[in-house]
């Protein structure tokens, strides 16, 4: 139960695995927001890593941005969290929001489809089931956040043009690109996914939001359909 409660602990990983391995070769940039998370869990549960329990924690609270807006309590009665590691999670991702803020400048700017690939590649990657993720955009592209909007099986009558705008209208964001994975591992896109794109950038033009790209992401590659010329060419 809580911390105490015995599992996987990182070091269970192969050495080219583990978090903080990664971490010390390669910096901290490399790492996904479960890998960083999974080191300040250290440990994880029986039949779950410490990886997967951070991303497990990622998923039900909605990303780094859920997590922050949950509160100290439900966070602590987690299984395999308690009130230690809660504690760690929520300074962790406070002082991430508190450095967004105190340095704008510092913030990724996204001047490319591999600029935005690199921050969602390795980890959208990964996922067995279909992710739609859109990054918010500030004037001078800037990335203001990061919302996951779907998870699980998606088509086109799932996608909601109103769910994919909504944050982008309430963070004041310039412009939106917007992606999300295929678990095949093939990012070819299909003819959904560019009925999709044409459908948000319609909506983008009324809304005064940009969208700047739609990214498939497969195993190791992407596509962008923009670079394609799929759903952006104008009627």
């Amino acid at each position: 139960m809580g911390e105490r409660e015995p599992g996987y602990r990182i070091t269970d990983l192969a050495t080219s695995d583990r978090p903080r391995e990664r971490l010390a070769s390669l910096g901290a940039g490399a790492l996904s927001n479960a890998e960083l998370i999974a080191i300040l869990l250290r440990t994880g549960i029986e039949g779950m890593n410490a990886v997967q329990l951070a991303q497990g924690l990622l998923t039900d609270f909605g990303g780094l941005a859920g997590l922050h807006k949950a509160p100290y309590d439900e966070l602590r009665q987690r299984r395999g969290v308690g009130p230690a590691k809660a504690a760690q999670i929520k300074a962790a991702v406070e002082l991430g929001r508190r450095l967004s803020v105190a340095l704008p400048e510092e913030r990724p700017t996204i001047q490319s489809p591999d600029d935005a690939a690199a921050l969602l590649l390795y980890e959208m990657g990964a996922f067995e089931q279909e992710h739609f993720r859109v990054l918010l955009l500030d004037t001078r592209n800037h990335l203001i956040r990061t919302v996951e909007v779907y998870q699980g099986s998606l088509n086109t009558s799932l996608i909601r043009v109103g769910e994919v705008f909504k944050e982008a209208v309430r963070s004041n964001a310039a412009a939106i690109i917007v992606a999300h994975n295929h678990p095949s591992g093939d990012p070819t896109p299909s003819p959904d996914d560019v009925s999709v794109t044409r459908a948000l950038v319609e909506a983008g033009r009324l809304l005064d939001i940009e969208v700047l790209d739609h990214l498939v992401i497969g195993k190791n590659r992407f596509v962008s359909l923009k670079a394609k010329g799929l759903g952006f060419n104008s009627t």
